[in-house]
């Protein structure tokens, strides 16, 4: 009953700010809206933008609705989510492979490619870790207590598995599985063999703007008003032409490596992974999902 009233309190602050503004705007009428008939003016009030408010009771509600989805359905939508997502790997395989590495842009277009796997797990709702490391925060926040704790780390805990069960298994279909081309599988190589450079710090260090920039996107899709595919494209082209670090998509590329026999299982996991797991976290939790919060407080 307690996390119901909860929710009721948040729900009717939304409603009340969206009335609240709908008031302004009405109060505040140009010469030329008050022209307009009250229908025409109505479509003009309903075209302005979301409050904050709005946005995080829209983003409360889903982070609600996942934590309480069943482990089966969170295992197989985050499976799902890790073979999606591979298709961003393959694109830019397929890029480099077709332009040659000599191509003097290159990367913006490895870049473009990168974004495939991205449209795929977020239009089809799939369970991606980095999505979850701002919408299961908000309800924390709203009302942090031991048990919202644990729902977090069930969630995450089983989310993560199954992202990294997906990406491992792609990753072997890749190197064994003989679907590939040998120019796409080498270009593949060349890509796992650039993110396996960076140091521990590195990786860490390059994931923080990634986490920061799809917790953004979180954010924005609720207001993107038809604009979602643009949205997404938009900003996972900036984290591969940034070349910062996405834990999920980077976990296939490393495992490509796994399976070619350039790296054992553990220095996988602890050398390369968990530290673009880490900034991941830092940057969509511990950066993005505290302002988003912050921003809404005292008007919850």
């Amino acid at each position: 009953m307690a996390d119901d009233t909860e929710e009721e309190k948040i729900a009717a602050a939304a409603v009340e700010a969206k009335v609240e503004e709908r008031e302004a705007r009405e109060r505040e009428l140009t010469t030329t809206e008050r022209a307009l008939t009250e229908g025409e003016r109505a479509v003009v009030i309903d075209h302005s933008k979301l409050s904050a408010l709005a946005v995080y009771s829209i983003i409360l509600r889903e982070g609600e609705e996942e934590m309480h989805r069943p482990k089966t359905s969170l295992w197989w939508s985050g499976v799902a989510a890790g073979l999606g997502i591979c298709t961003s790997v393959l694109m830019v395989g397929v890029i480099r492979a077709a332009l040659g590495p000599e191509h003097p842009y290159l990367g913006l277009w490895q870049a473009l490619g990168y974004t495939f796997g991205f449209v795929l797990v977020i239009l089809c709702r799939l369970q991606l870790f980095t999505e979850n490391t701002i919408t299961v925060i908000l309800p924390f926040l709203a009302k942090p207590t031991r048990e919202g704790l644990f729902d977090i780390g069930r969630l995450w805990g089983i989310v993560f598995a199954a992202n990294m069960t997906g990406t491992f298994f792609t990753a072997a279909l890749a190197v064994h599985g003989g679907i590939l081309s040998p120019e796409v599988l080498g270009a593949i190589l060349d890509i796992s063999h650039h993110v396996a450079s960076f140091t521990w710090s590195e990786a860490l260090l390059r994931g923080i703007p990634s986490g920061f920039f799809i917790a953004a996107l979180v954010w924005m899709l609720p207001s993107a008003k038809g604009s979602e595919l643009l949205l997404i494209i938009m900003f996972t082209w900036l984290i591969a032409a940034g070349d910062f670090t996405h834990v999920v998509a980077g976990s296939n590329e490393i495992f490509v490596l796994v399976f070619n026999g350039e790296l054992n299982i553990v220095t996988a996991l602890i050398g390369h992974i968990l530290p673009m797991f880490l900034g991941n976290v830092i940057g969509g939790t511990g950066l993005f999902a505290m302002l988003a919060y912050a921003q809404v407080h005292e008007e919850i």
